[in-house]
């Protein structure tokens, strides 16, 4: 297939826009957005730019969005890198799985995967959230304890050892040796990726459009809904 000069150029431009902001919103950057929207050719070039960057290339709405891929650590993050902005110093692998399991808990409270849209509800408290994260845990745990090495998903009783093992305190400590302090970098994480937004004084979370888009588009259809369900004991 040829493609003429502009294209190629106009594709570039795409890219490397997509590489340094990591979206392309129609109303700041129509023109951008149209030459991706409208013309086929530059879409296929983007998106093969996107193959090699080891990204893909998505458009919801009225944004387009670059997305890297799992074993990307160049634009996204390495185990390691996460286990640092996460977890408390010297975490091990059972304090990262952890953390990764509160993030899909917190995914599961705010979508049900039904309906026009898979939202569910508009905002959470966070001791809301701390106290769904607890029942799926030691929920998780007691179950694992009745089920054969073969049986068991995730590592529930490790994962609710480390859970048990931060300190609790009432006074809204951000060390993440705390439950609360844990919860909250995880919180402060997602804001900067720009998927919630943390109302601190109020105890308050909210998604944002760019991860109601990815649940809705990408994320959550029914298939993967229920397999989170089942993931957190939520179904048989």
């Amino acid at each position: 297939m040829a493609y003429e000069m502009e294209e190629i150029r106009t594709s570039q431009e795409i890219f490397y826009f997509l590489l340094e902001h990591h979206e392309i919103h129609e109303d700041t950057e129509s023109r951008l957005y149209q030459e991706y929207a409208e013309n086929e050719q530059i879409q296929n070039l983007v998106k093969s730019q996107g193959e090699i960057a080891s990204s893909n290339i998505e458009r919801y709405g009225d944004v387009i969005y670059l997305i890297p891929r799992e074993e990307n650590h160049f634009l996204g993050f390495s185990k390691a890198q996460l286990k640092a902005s996460l977890c408390k110093s010297g975490g091990t692998d059972r304090d990262y799985f952890l953390s990764q399991f509160v993030i899909l808990t917190l995914l599961v409270e705010f979508y049900d995967g039904q309906g026009r849209s898979s939202k569910a509800r508009d905002f959470l408290r966070v001791g809301e959230v701390q106290n769904s994260i607890s029942t799926y845990l030691k929920a998780g745990a007691e179950n694992s304890s009745e089920q054969t090495e073969e049986e068991q998903g995730l590592a529930f009783a490790d994962m609710y050892e480390a859970y048990e093992a931060l300190r609790s305190d009432e006074k809204g400590s951000k060390a993440k040796t705390t439950k609360e302090g844990f919860l909250h970098h995880i919180l402060k994480f997602l804001e900067k990726q720009g998927l919630i937004e943390y109302v601190e004084e109020d105890e308050m979370i909210q998604t944002t459009k760019k991860l109601d888009s990815f649940m809705d588009w990408n994320l959550l259809n029914q298939n993967h809904y229920l397999r989170v369900r089942r993931v957190l004991g939520m179904e048989d």
